[in-house]
């Protein structure tokens, strides 16, 4: 298939499932089989971290209105009720700080272990039960927190914690993981998911700077465990990437292509959400992750 039609078909797949829950890495090694490319091709992979920064670009720039907000009420709040432990901003930091922690510590360990197809289609089958399951109780139930504002430090906590499956389980879902941890913390599913995506800012750039400046420094290394043997400053580097016109005409479609996706993404499920749920994604996830395994059953019997 064409390089160019390949990026515009990458570039559609990460803006469309990088902010839903349904798990972007699981889609881009779907597509990797689908089309038969190498994501861990240096070139590819640098794709594919180029892409990312065109959704989190998107993310940012439709939120950058209520980050000046929160800059500007700081610590006081809006509403002056508020102090530097419970305003917003503190509560991102903190779910910010949890998820990144223990994502570096674990990730060193378990790292590729858990990237196998089998195991992404696993990930999306659990973590589309636990979305139903979480969902339809939350709709049962009263939930307190109505906006992010009304947020305490412990339910901060307790998402960004959560977070950390997404980091070390691929397939599981950032997006899912934060929007069913507010829920079970008492937020309504607006509320959660406002403060998923905000939660996302920082997490997502950290995380895509860390995994660009990773691959292109050999010696760049944070929490990371070395097996007996192996030569430090090797692991995930790539060799060098020698681009030309044709390769950066592709960069750039992805990256555009990603960006305007995400932009009408975000918006269209800010939308869904407050009128439907969370039900479809579930639903969505089940049917992947299940046909996944069934199409891995059969290359295993073939």
């Amino acid at each position: 298939m064409n390089d160019y039609v390949i990026s515009v078909l990458l570039g559609i797949i990460e803006g469309l499932t990088e902010f839903l829950p349904v798990s972007s890495t699981a889609h881009l090694r779907i597509s990797e089989a689908l089309f038969d490319i190498g994501l861990n091709d240096p070139y590819w992979k640098m794709y594919t971290i180029v892409i990312q920064l065109g959704a989190i670009l998107a993310l940012t720039l439709l939120f950058s209105g209520r980050v000046i907000e929160f800059i500007r009420s700081f610590p006081s709040g809006e509403d002056g009720k508020h102090n530097f432990w419970n305003h917003p901003l503190t509560l991102t930091s903190v779910a910010f700080v949890c998820t990144a922690i223990p994502s570096l510590l674990l990730t060193s360990f378990i790292g590729a272990h858990l990237e196998s197809l089998r195991a992404i289609a696993i990930a999306l089958i659990v973590g589309g039960i636990v979305m139903w399951v979480v969902d339809a109780w939350s709709v049962r139930h009263d939930s307190a927190i109505t906006e992010i504002e009304q947020m305490s430090l412990p339910q901060a906590i307790w998402i960004g914690l959560c977070q950390v499956t997404s980091a070390v389980f691929p397939g599981t879902s950032r997006s899912m993981s934060t929007i069913a941890a507010g829920q079970l913390a008492g937020m309504t599913r607006s509320a959660a998911l406002e403060f998923s995506f905000l939660l996302s800012i920082p997490t997502m750039i950290a995380a895509t700077l860390y995994d660009l400046v990773k691959s292109v420094w050999p010696g760049f290394h944070v929490f990371r465990w070395t097996k007996p043997g192996a030569v430090p400053g090797l692991h995930n580097a790539l060799a060098p990437v020698h681009m030309d016109a044709h390769g950066w005409i592709v960069l750039g479609i992805g990256f555009v292509v990603s960006f305007l996706v995400a932009l009408g993404v975000i918006e269209w499920f800010l939308q869904w959400v407050r009128n439907h749920g969370f039900i479809l994604f579930a639903v969505y996830r089940l049917i992947l992750g299940t046909l996944l395994l069934i199409y891995m059953g059969r290359l295993t019997a073939g």
